[in-house]
């Protein structure tokens, strides 16, 4: 390892650093705009220049200069401030001045770095030159003439999300950025390219002119759109969510957000249940709690135990736990969160985990993929996968085509082939040190989980210090919700086949509920969606931004997520409807408060109350003799965009279907 000195002090880099990180190792802060830790180096912007010796006495850019043994590196001399200055001069020549209306106001780098680096006067008396707007989708904003050339976006599109969307065109000042053929950008994770713009030439459009940063409450939370369990910041003025951002965390979406989990957001405040409703002649008409609670202990009467409950995609873990509670003081067992009808074998958690972890699969040498859509069911898993795919993975996929972004070959829709796989995909796992598999929901939903245990078997995915066998979830409740026992063994035909008096729906929204046409449907959820319409009682409970809980990734990773605002109206917390429910029915739960009900499910359940990937012992052995056989014929999900109820209200996401999905034209005013 290479010892530099900077600014007098002697330090140890790693071996490959650069300058610039031997300086931030040092504990000085180097300016930069095209630099980015995730991204590779482009050197363009100039703006990290230092002093270096032995080397030519003039300033370099750190960002591009390899560490060297006995470098000599000055970040505070005379030659590197008049340097940095005018850098900045130059980088403001034609950059205009229209801080006060630009929304990157407050959190711009260009705007802190001219405070610190800049003249205070500009030499400059020429006409500044300025750019056409491009038109890059409904999610961003573009203003150009902003732009300073650092090409973050170009890198992030080409590097991380694998879609060679944004490009340069042109030289010198005539260089501009913009889309392929100047068309929307179309991939999941395009509004990462905010967070990365240093200017504001790229801001989000749905937020355009709404608030200012320093006016906005933040709360950190989670993401709920898929099983990622994605860390992201909610900005709230007053009662409304205005906009969510990623937090950095490497070990699960790195410092990048799905757009689905950035957008949806604004759907928390439409299409919401505020009130309770009662279905009367047919029809749902306004009620009260009293006469809800009421129906509720009517219909069931003496026989309490004829009551079932089913979780959505979105709930936390202690909504589940609560309505567990109240199922069992009923003195019955129903409970269901696999809500589409699924049924495969949950006696071990581990066979439904991903094992590998998020991170871990970035390292797999030799990867199948089977029955997964994985670019709309896990958008940050894909990104990792490319990173695979980077370092020389073989990938294989069993499944319909779908446009993936890193090197692949598909072995078609019969599940058969796990039998017998051809001999180059073979002899790729039975030379792999890390071999991996990635069971999907669509293999899942067509009793595959034995096919992938053997295959595990089969090629030694398992080893001392590794896991390959990896089940990817796509909704954020489903691994908390087998933790709690939330699965039946025939899954929700089960619960069908009782004919419960008494149906909790707890936010489920993609349930069938034709089996349930003698059951009394009662809907605990935030948003008026299909579960609703289907309900004959509904009480409005809490979204997730509105309501503390936790949450476990599809790789068992436990999380907290925080209060952000209240719910609208009459809407309560949903474990707080479910307490008052017990009490209507005359049955205990062991809880009054939400610290009481937190204690009640760790003690059942202790790894619920310990942030990070919980342990579930090894995995089960397979039945070799079973084959597996069917087809997958389509993935669970249809349209990326409008995947769960906050989704389904979100203004945005409908646009985004539409236009990006769909491909509708968006009709003219005149139209």
């Amino acid at each position: 390892m290479p010892k530099v000195t900077v600014d007098g002090q002697e330090i140890e880099v790693p071996d490959g650093a650069t300058v610039l990180q031997a300086c931030e190792l040092a504990g000085k802060e180097i300016p930069r705009f095209c630099y980015h830790e995730r991204l590779s180096i482009a050197g363009n912007c100039r703006m990290c220049l230092v002093e270096v010796k032995p080397g030519p006495p003039k300033p370099q850019a750190s960002c591009a200069l390899p560490a060297a043994d006995g470098q000599e590196i000055r970040t505070d001399t005379k030659m590197v401030k008049t340097a940095r200055e005018g850098v900045m001069e130059f980088l403001l020549i034609n950059h205009p001045l229209d801080c006060p209306i630009c929304d990157q106001g407050g959190e711009c780098d260009l705007q802190d770095q001219s405070m610190t680096y800049g003249r205070g006067a500009t030499r400059y008396h020429e006409n500044k030159r300025a750019v056409t707007e491009k038109y890059m989708g409904p999610l961003i904003k573009t203003i150009m003439t902003r732009c300073i050339h650092c090409t973050r976006c170009v890198r992030f599109s080409e590097e991380i999300a694998g879609v060679d969307e944004i490009g340069a065109v042109g030289r010198g000042e005539d260089m501009q950025i913009t889309t392929y053929l100047e068309q929307a950008a179309e991939h999941e994770l395009s509004a990462n390219v905010i967070d990365l713009c240093p200017v504001g030439a790229l801001t989000s459009r749905p937020y355009a002119f709404e608030a200012r940063p320093w006016e906005l409450k933040k709360t950190m939370s989670i993401d709920v759109s898929d099983a990622v369990g994605a860390n992201i910041r909610l900005d709230s003025r007053g009662r409304e969510v205005m906009r969510a951002l990623p937090r950095i965390n490497d070990a699960v979406n790195e410092e990048w957000l799905s757009d689905k989990g950035r957008y949806q957001v604004d759907g928390l405040g439409k299409r919401r249940l505020d009130k309770v409703f009662l279905r009367k002649d047919g029809k749902l008409a306004a009620s009260t709690w009293d006469e809800a609670f009421g129906t509720i202990a009517d219909r069931l009467g003496s026989d309490k135990s004829s009551i079932g409950a089913v979780a959505g995609d979105m709930l936390d873990c202690e909504t589940m736990f609560a309505a567990k509670a109240l199922i069992k003081a009923c003195g019955s067992s129903f409970i269901e969160g696999r809500q589409t009808g699924m049924n495969y074998d949950v006696s071990n958690l581990a066979a439904v985990n991903f094992n590998s972890g998020l991170a871990g699969i970035e390292t797999a040498d030799a990867i199948l993929i089977v029955g997964s859509h994985v670019r709309w069911e896990a958008p940050l898993v894909n990104v990792r996968l490319r990173k695979a795919a980077k370092r020389g993975a073989k990938i294989f996929l069993v499944g319909p085509l779908w446009d993936t972004t890193f090197p692949a070959e598909f072995l078609g829709t019969d599940l058969a082939v796990l039998n017998d796989l051809p001999g180059h995909v073979s002899d790729a796992f039975e030379a792999a040190e890390r071999p991996a598999i990635i069971m999907g929901g669509a293999a899942l939903a067509r009793g595959a989980l034995n096919a992938g245990l053997a295959f595990a078997e089969t090629f030694g995915l398992v080893k001392e210090d590794w896991n390959g066998f990896n089940v990817l979830h796509f909704s954020a409740a489903r691994m908390g919700g087998l933790m709690l026992g939330f699965a039946q063994s025939g899954g929700m035909a089960d619960i069908a086949a009782a004919n419960p008096n008494v149906l909790l729906s707890l936010g489920a929204d993609e349930t069938d509920y034709a089996p349930f046409a003698n059951s009394l449907k009662v809907y605990i959820g935030h948003h008026g969606d299909k579960g609703a319409h289907a309900a004959d009682i509904v009480l409005p409970g809490a979204s997730f931004a509105e309501k503390d809980g936790t949450y476990v990734n599809t790789e068992g990773r436990v999380q907290f997520a925080e209060k952000a605002v209240f719910a609208p109206g009459d809407a309560r917390e949903d474990w707080t409807i479910l307490r008052a429910l017990a009490d209507a029915l005359g049955v205990k739960v062991g809880f009054d408060s939400f610290a009481e009900l937190q204690s009640a499910m760790i003690a059942e359940v202790p790894a619920l109350g310990e942030e990070g990937v919980a342990s579930f012992g090894a995995l089960p052995k397979a039945d070799m003799n079973a084959k597996a056989e069917g087809s997958i014929d389509r993935y669970p999900i249809a349209d990326f965009y409008l995947t769960n109820p906050i989704a389904r209200a979100s203004a945005v996401m409908q646009q985004c279907s539409a236009e990006l999905f769909h491909g509708d034209e968006l009709a003219e005013a005149a139209e």
